[in-house]
């Protein structure tokens, strides 16, 4: 049994249709928010600022830990 000819453009449309709008719905997303630095005069935690300097302990951060001047 043979397809019709319209059967088979009939599909071919509807394969391209279906490619055309997995194409089109495809986003990206732009993250412009910085999360790596905090907002002005706000503190951060002594884990996240180990984090950020790539440092091993975060005891350098502590405020209990600080140096006296």
């Amino acid at each position: 049994m043979q397809t019709s000819k319209i059967t088979r453009i009939a599909v071919v449309v509807l394969v391209l249709l279906f490619l055309v709008l997995s194409v089109i719905s495809c986003s990206t997303h732009v993250h412009t928010h910085d999360h790596h630095h905090p907002a002005p005069g706000k503190k951060i935690p002594p884990g996240q600022a180990k984090k950020m300097n790539g440092d091993q302990s975060a005891k350098a951060y502590a405020p209990g830990q600080q140096k006296k001047r």
